[in-house]
């Protein structure tokens, strides 16, 4: 990984390129109006101004490339507004479709890449006004089993039909897809399901269980839906009947709503409340068939790198979790420009606290959002900045799959989200071993220091039977 002052020379180089005219016309001007004419003055004050602008522009640039995080970028107040299982997402919105259509459940059985092809002329592109552009929106080919009745219809929740099709996808909205569940609109036309299927994003992420989601009732009593589909779908169309309704975060609040929806929204928890619906799992059977994290770009997952004098001098790794995701209308080749707040927790186990920061985010991330909202940061031996450090974060989420070699040759899987790799990329980074692969092979002379402690961080968790510590 680039250091920051290596990221703001090369910006500064290309900036410099780019506004070459700036350092000419101020000399050239300079030069004229000490001969004595009188437009040197004004070409040399223009060359100046844009001259001006190269340092300026290499420093945005580069705090939108390093993403690092100081203390400018603290929630003021202290944050504490989320609860810490809080996620909170602003998605472009779907089309509302025809008023006769029904708003279903859809499972996804399978999914591929059919193409994500963004030109690639600029290091960040904006598109005013548009939140989900083509250029950067990818089309997924999708096999779903839709609903055409559910569980709260008194039905098997199973009936329906498939329908195989190729859908833009909003980069925010792709862990829905991973996770198996949809929330899709049915044109009424034909008795076998033959109408039009329009996928509902937004709602999906909220029915998938990426976005949390609390209501609030009457009484002022706090309930958690976040992944109860039947609950959560009959909200959706209550919320779709009326035009709408509020939500503040992941909260809905009935006392902010007029008093019919109001009461909708209770019956339904009422009945709720009768006959309790179990909580849906995190991801539905068959991922791997949906998964598109090799599909998509995205830093690939590694230990990570470590500096030598930073591990000396005290740097450590630290995890945070994103609290909420806001969609922008910039986007870079790898993933959207969104804003986001995070929840840091310092490794010193002080109390934690947010911060909001401006990211892009690699859409091999998004993918598996559904799993985890975790990120690792590297701070610095001064414990002032944090780093995003998105090889270990990819490796951590799931993103991709680690694997280390014993001493023996044998090789030992260690499995996507295991509670393995944390301790892992500590023991590492604390003895100053780089390893920015996923496969950590302990047979390298470089890991000699730490080939036991590996070891019994894997036997300690089941990863191996053997005992290779000295």
């Amino acid at each position: 990984m680039r250091s920051r002052t290596g990221v703001f020379v090369g910006q500064f180089l290309f900036a410099a390129l780019c506004l070459s005219t700036g350092p000419i016309f101020l000399v050239l001007g300079y030069a004229a109006w000490h001969d004595g004419a009188g437009w040197g003055l004004a070409v040399s004050a223009a060359g100046a101004v844009v001259t001006v602008m190269i340092p300026v522009s290499a420093a945005g640039t580069t705090r939108q490339i390093y993403t690092r995080i100081t203390r400018g970028d603290h929630v003021k107040g202290g944050g504490g507004a989320y609860g810490d299982d809080t996620f909170v997402m602003l998605a472009p919105r779907s089309a509302p479709g025809p008023t006769g259509a029904r708003l279903v459940r859809a499972d996804v059985l399978e999914a591929s890449l059919v193409r994500y092809s963004p030109e690639g002329e600029a290091t960040f592109t904006t598109h005013y006004g548009n939140y989900a552009p083509a250029e950067f929106t990818p089309v997924i080919r999708m096999r779903l089993r839709v609903h055409t009745v559910d569980q709260a219809d008194g039905a098997d929740g199973r009936a329906g039909f498939e329908v195989t099709d190729e859908w833009r996808v909003p980069p925010l909205c792709l862990s829905a897809i991973t996770a198996g569940r949809l929330v899709v609109l049915v044109d009424p036309v034909g008795p076998e399901g033959s109408g039009k299927v329009d996928v509902q994003w937004p709602r999906s992420t909220l029915l998938a269980g990426t976005r949390t989601c609390r209501v609030i009732d009457l009484e002022g009593r706090l309930t958690d839906v976040t992944r109860r589909p039947g609950r959560q779908l009959a909200q959706m169309r209550i919320s779709r009947e009326v035009g709408g309704v509020e939500m503040v975060g992941d909260t809905i609040d009935l006392r902010r709503l007029d008093a019919e929806t109001a009461a909708r929204y209770a019956a339904l928890a009422a009945r709720a409340r009768a006959c309790p619906e179990d909580r849906a799992p995190v991801t539905e059977p068959g991922e791997e068939a949906r998964l598109l994290v090799d599909e998509l770009p995205g830093e690939e997952g590694g230990f990570g790198h470590v500096g030598r004098g930073w591990s000396r001098r005290g740097g450590r790794l630290v995890r945070a979790r994103f609290l909420e995701m806001r969609g922008r209308t910039t986007f870079q080749d790898h993933g959207p420009v969104l804003d986001t707040v995070l929840r840091i927790r310092p490794a010193d186990g002080t109390r934690p606290f947010d911060v909001a920061r401006r990211l892009t985010v690699p859409m091999n991330y998004l993918v598996v959002l559904h799993h985890t909202r975790e990120v690792v940061l590297s701070v610095s031996p001064n414990g002032r900045s944090y780093d995003i450090d998105w090889s270990r974060t990819n490796l951590l989420a799931g993103v991709t799959t680690a694997t280390v070699i014993a001493p023996d040759g044998r090789e030992i899987p260690v499995p996507r989200r295991s509670d393995a790799l944390w301790p892992l990329m500590n023991l590492l980074a604390s003895h100053a071993v780089s390893n920015p692969s996923p496969v950590l092979d302990l047979r390298k002379r470089r890991t000699g220091p730490v080939v036991g402690a590996v070891m019994g961080v894997l036997l300690d968790r089941g990863l191996t039977r053997t005992d290779h510590r000295a």
